[in-house]
């Protein structure tokens, strides 16, 4: 059984920082490129970042670029997403997602897990 574990939300003021992990189990993670997606309350999922699997070439939406960094532990097969500089509007639930097909910049999902919440506040 496929399984995806995020974990490492919370809540954190303007301009803080934390680090998303996603444990995953049930399939070999070596073989998957993995996003990060985000839901923010009332509106749809945004993708924020993926990475791949053959060479840890990585991938940011326009919203995480700069501020954001993905990374994985194939050894561990677990996902990573290190947040900096973290602003209100980042407020969302972040779930990871096992990415099976990528034609370019298109990520398509097959898993994901429930989700870790970030809230940023003053």
């Amino acid at each position: 059984e496929v399984q995806l574990v995020e974990s490492g939300g919370g809540m954190v003021q303007p301009g803080g920082s934390l680090r998303l992990s996603c444990a995953t189990s049930g399939f070999t993670f070596s073989r998957y490129d993995m996003s990060w997606v985000r839901q923010a309350p009332g509106k749809g999922p945004e993708w924020v970042s993926a990475i791949g699997h053959r060479d840890g070439t990585t991938y940011y939406g326009d919203s995480a670029k700069g501020r954001f960094t993905i990374s994985r532990d194939d050894a561990k097969s677990a996902l990573y997403l290190q947040m900096n500089d973290l602003q209100p509007e980042d407020t969302a639930l972040y779930l990871c997602a096992r990415v099976p097909l990528r034609s370019g910049s298109q990520f398509y999902y097959d898993y994901w897990g429930r989700g870790t919440q970030v809230t940023v506040s003053s």
